[in-house]
């Protein structure tokens, strides 16, 4: 199911994580030539993706929403 992203954060090992409408978080990596996804990591980059639909599996499996850190970093 894709949901749009409403905001990002930083997990332990210093990787963004989008945070999803939904209430799921999914990591946005940007690992050539695996993942391709520059846009992760500028602030600009990552704010001209707030809304973009990403496909959430935890949905697909009905999980549980995730938990989330007290701030949250949009840029």
């Amino acid at each position: 199911m894709k949901q749009p992203i409403t905001g990002y954060h930083k997990d332990d090992e210093n990787h963004w994580v989008a945070q999803l409408a939904c209430g799921h978080n999914q990591h946005v990596r940007h690992d050539p030539p695996w993942v391709n996804r520059p846009w992760v990591i500028s602030p600009d980059g990552r704010a001209s993706m707030l809304g973009f639909e990403l496909a959430c599996k935890k949905c697909d499996e009905g999980a549980s929403e995730d938990g989330r850190p007290q701030t949250m970093v949009s840029r």
